[in-house]
């Protein structure tokens, strides 16, 4: 039995699978085992896998039912102490899974470690280190805002955690994973590793791309956390809705065929941002994003064409 056990849920991944187990196999810390759990996959993604003829890695595979029950099937055939999770196209520094155990060994008090992330999009101008979430101990307020974990290849959680919270839910088809995370957070600890160890790549045929299905999944998510939420954290919820304004402006803002209509919706989204949440009017990322959008429309409206992709600040 190794002491961590990495769950990589893996639909048609043969692109990019073989980069993430590498990423996973020159880890510093060796004592894990790997399930790729291939989610009913039409390519080659198990066969990547048995080709590697490392004893470590194992293949499970299962008719396609999503991400949260490719997660699932990986945390009930998991057997380490604690788990992580990966997904097949995103990477890991090589000391990610040393310097999260660590952090959570020092702290017991402790069921989940995370790190600062690396967004690695396709248009490498793009990309950018996000070193802002600071978030430590009991972050349930914290966490109510906004998903800060930021994705599901982050965190590395204590088996005891996830028994006490159970599975993801698969009836999510997005942001799941930050669902997951809130009811982690009601019962343990967070400590945060201050490294940037997580490169998310993002892609415009990822999940995250498909905006109107997370936004919908994003407020699902935000109606069903503040139900249950105590009343002093109620306060929160709008700038909860804030952020979630401001957090679908950006990604239409990013997509290279936003249509007219959608510039028009983050223009409304970004009135919500600042509506919602007036603080947000001050800060340097909502100006970059007002002057994306502005610079959007005008050439949307006088010339009939798109910007080039602009980094965005954060």
């Amino acid at each position: 039995m190794s002491i961590i056990s990495i769950v990589i849920p893996a639909y048609n991944a043969e692109k990019t699978l073989l980069k993430t187990l590498n990423s996973v196999q020159t880890q510093t810390f060796g004592d894990w085992e790997a399930l790729v759990i291939d989610d009913g996959s039409t390519d080659s993604t198990a066969q990547i896998v048995k080709e590697l003829h490392d004893p470590r890695i194992n293949v499970f595979s299962y008719p396609h039912a999503g991400l949260a029950a490719a997660r699932n099937h990986g945390i009930i055939n998991a057997t380490g102490d604690y788990i992580a999770f990966l997904d097949a196209d995103d990477l890991w520094t090589t000391d990610k899974l040393e310097l999260q155990l660590k952090a959570l060994q020092d702290h017991p008090e402790a069921g989940v470690a995370y790190s600062w992330n690396y967004f690695q999009y396709e248009n490498p101008a793009d990309s950018y280190e996000d070193t802002s979430q600071r978030f430590q101990g009991n972050v349930y307020g914290d966490l109510l805002v906004k998903n800060f974990i930021q994705n599901g290849s982050n965190p590395l959680v204590r088996k005891e955690a996830i028994a006490s919270v159970g599975l993801f839910d698969p009836s999510l088809k997005s942001c799941e994973d930050w669902e997951y995370y809130l009811r982690l957070a009601k019962q343990w600890h967070f400590v945060l590793v201050p490294q940037v160890q997580v490169f998310y790549r993002k892609s415009s045929t990822s999940l995250t791309s498909k905006i109107e299905v997370m936004e919908t999944y994003l407020r699902l998510v935000i109606d069903r956390a503040f139900q249950s939420a105590p009343p002093e954290l109620q306060y929160l919820k709008s700038q909860s809705l804030s952020w979630v304004a401001q957090y679908i402006a950006e990604h239409y803002l990013k997509s290279k065929q936003a249509t007219l209509k959608q510039l028009f919706f983050v223009g409304f989204n970004l009135c919500k941002t600042i509506y919602l949440h007036p603080s947000h009017a001050s800060e340097a990322y909502t100006h970059c994003l007002i002057r994306m959008f502005l610079k959007q429309l005008f050439l949307r409206v006088f010339t009939g064409r798109n910007s080039p992709q602009e980094t965005v600040l954060n």
